[in-house]
């Protein structure tokens, strides 16, 4: 599945997307944060309020308990404000 970085967590991660494929144990937005956090620093960082960060399955806003068997896209992004 691709994975989708946006504003901050880009910027701590350093890449904007990439594609992976995590194992079978991980089954929730939630076990998805866990599992990159688990890849190094840089996720550990980016992931260190996982409650302030927001998800998207395939351009749908979903919370941490939304599965993700299936999903083509997953987008990460912080909290977004109006103006």
């Amino acid at each position: 599945m691709k994975v989708l970085y946006f504003a901050w967590v880009r910027e701590r991660i350093g890449k904007a997307e990439e594609t992976v494929e995590p194992p079978a144990s991980v089954r929730t937005v939630s076990d998805l944060m866990e599992w990159l956090v688990a890849r190094g620093e840089e996720y550990a960082n980016a992931f260190a309020s996982p409650k302030t960060i927001r998800a998207a399955i395939d351009r749908t806003h979903v919370k941490g308990d939304a599965a993700i068997a299936g999903a083509r896209e997953i987008a990460f992004f912080p909290p977004m404000t109006g103006g």
